[in-house]
């Protein structure tokens, strides 16, 4: 029962398909799952959107046989239904709202900042700046994983450096997968592809993974070792949109840190 590489094998069989979940059609009177369907190269052309039109039930399929998480599985559906292509330039992101940069401004003794789908930094507050230095970067420069990757400043920022990269390429590649049409998304990921040797083996890996809170530690030049959670959040009215707000334990070592921090960039 060996197949070609990349693939299940076996995955015709009665037995299997029933394992994975699939109904036997006998002679495939209804589109059924193929060898070929689950190989690594079929797998690569859904993503890229040059696949062949499939139906929700083959989708679903695959996810099952390569044991997707929620996360993949909706991945999955949105990059192999890219949108339709009109021949028209998308428009540059709107900014946010000005009730969103008052909200940013009046959480003065946290980090928060507002990203666009590409990881484009849209706004931030004092200590958000304080801490990632966007003030000082050109706006087309501004953005957080090119920051990450491109940026001197960027790896020595993160002590976890790898397990940080891992994750932001996962997540960016979600967001290219709900996003194909957007011209600023496969800008980013062409110059970091050129660019980063790192950036390239790891969205050669393929991973999906959402970012939406966790953990990060921060070598700071100034504050020094912070330990910061952080939440993601989608902002109400602008989908396109998402507010990073980091939450220190109150009375933490991190905390008073990040108190020092905010009185030197005030005097800054």
């Amino acid at each position: 029962m060996e197949g070609p590489p990349g693939s299940v094998p076996g995955l015709g069989s009665p037995t299997l398909r029933r394992h994975v979940g699939l109904p036997s059609y006998g002679r495939r009177r209804v589109p059924g799952l193929r060898r070929e369907e689950v190989s690594v190269d079929y797998y690569i052309r859904l993503e890229q959107g040059r696949g062949p039109s499939v139906s929700d039930a083959v989708l679903d399929a695959i996810a099952r046989v390569l044991r997707m998480n929620g996360t993949e599985h909706t991945y999955l559906r949105a990059v192999a239904r890219p949108p339709r292509k009109d021949g028209r330039r998308r428009s540059a992101p709107p900014g946010v709202r000005p009730g969103v940069q008052r909200l940013l401004d009046s959480v003065e003794h946290i980090p928060a900042f507002v990203l666009d789908p590409a990881t484009q930094v849209l706004a931030w507050n004092t200590l958000g700046d304080a801490l990632h230095g966007f003030s000082r970067l050109d706006p087309a420069r501004r953005n957080v994983v090119r920051e990450l990757f491109l940026e001197p400043e960027g790896r020595d920022l993160y002590p976890d450096w790898n397990a940080v990269a891992a994750q932001c390429v996962a997540t960016l590649r979600m967001r290219a997968g709900a996003h194909a049409g957007d011209r600023r998304m496969r800008e980013l990921v062409g110059e970091l592809s050129l660019k980063s040797e790192d950036f390239r083996r790891l969205w050669a890996d393929h991973q999906v993974r959402a970012c939406l809170y966790g953990v990060k530690r921060f070598q700071h030049p100034v504050a020094g070792l912070l330990t910061l959670p952080y939440e993601s959040l989608t902002l109400p009215e602008s989908s396109e949109q998402t507010l990073v707000v980091y939450t220190p334990e109150p009375g933490s070592e991190t905390a008073e840190r990040l108190a020092l921090l905010g009185s030197w960039a005030t005097a800054h």
